[in-house]
């Protein structure tokens, strides 16, 4: 039977690339699979991974439809075997009861991928519907790691590299010129628990960067920490 899975975890532990690799084995034997995304790092309808694996999506906003999208293209005699959802946790709840119907109505399995929490550690009210309608929610066994080695299990939004606890859930990048400016940097980092409830990020602290990216959100809303 036909499933609606949902993979989740902090950023940088391989949910894009877990992704590209599912779409990678079905279409290796054969099947055909729809991707969509949003506010991929990589830009409008772009999937990818920071190991530098990239493929084609359809960019998705908040008016799409998933079950009227993929009645559409069964309808003109497409063919779909499964879907992939990505930066699912941009998704809104309606959005996910869509997902829902497509596994139900329609018998097609759904893999969504997202993060659970953002930066303010409260639950994306996408993630949060999936994880009560999925079949299946898988914690991706990847770990990201905090600047001080430990596992990284919170999403921290910086500014000039200073973590910040207010603001929208999703802010779009580019917001200012840089660190030195009056506003600073926004970017997105990985830490701790210890640490994202003191606030201390790898420039607070002093510490070089475990990660060559901390996720800066150059004309796309970030992955909210």
């Amino acid at each position: 039977m036909a499933e609606l899975a949902f993979f989740s975890g902090t950023m940088d532990c391989g949910k894009s690339t877990l992704a590209l690799q599912i779409q990678h084995n079905r279409s290796a034997r054969g099947l055909l699979g729809m991707i969509f995304t949003r506010n991929d790092r990589a830009g409008v309808g772009r999937i990818s991974s920071r190991l530098g694996l990239i493929a084609e999506a359809t960019e998705t906003d908040e008016g799409f439809d998933f079950h009227a999208h993929l009645v559409r293209h069964l309808t003109a005699g497409g063919r779909v075997d499964y879907v992939i959802a990505d930066e699912a946790q941009f998704l809104s709840p309606r959005q996910v009861d869509q997902l829902a119907r497509v596994v139900d109505d329609l018998g097609i399995d759904v893999f969504a991928f997202g993060i659970t929490t953002d930066f303010r550690t409260k639950l994306f009210p996408g993630s949060q519907r999936l994880i009560e309608l999925a079949d299946r929610v898988e914690v991706l066994q990847v770990e990201a790691l905090c600047w001080c080695g430990a596992r990284a299990t919170h999403n921290a939004r910086t500014v000039g590299g200073r973590m910040v606890v207010e603001g929208a859930q999703v802010v779009v990048g580019d917001v200012s010129g840089g660190p030195d400016s009056p506003r600073g940097e926004v970017g997105y980092e990985v830490l701790c628990r210890r640490h994202h409830r003191r606030r201390l990020t790898a420039v607070t602290a002093g510490a070089g960067q475990l990660s060559p990216e901390v996720l800066p959100t150059e004309g796309v809303p970030r992955q909210h920490s």
